[in-house]
């Protein structure tokens, strides 16, 4: 009879926290790369118009809005490769954590 009313309460208990920590870890890394999705390139963009390329190398408007639109895009490539890389090698720890059970 104990043996019963210990399986039952395994069964009652929640699943492991491992996935849970997971989870929230993976959202975690999701959420950063988006707010810095949004603010690097917006950023640098104006930082870059404004005073590298009108202020310091004295450029037209015209040619800055161009020069500071291909740094902005370089800058989006940037945290998009951070990201795979970051989601690649959380990734991998997760397998081999699960592998080693």
């Amino acid at each position: 009879m104990e043996r019963l009313d210990k399986a039952a309460l395994n069964l009652m208990q929640p699943p492991e926290f491992r996935n849970e920590s997971s989870l929230a870890s993976t959202l975690k890394t999701l959420l950063f790369f988006t707010a810095l999705m949004i603010t690097v390139p917006i950023g640098l963009y104006f930082t870059t118009k404004s005073y590298i390329f009108e202020g310091a190398l004295g450029m037209s408007n015209r040619d800055s809005y161009f020069y500071a639109a291909i740094v902005a895009v370089v800058a989006v490539h940037v945290v998009l490769a951070l990201f795979v890389y970051v989601a690649w090698n959380e990734g991998s720890r997760q397998w081999r954590e699960g592998k080693q059970d």
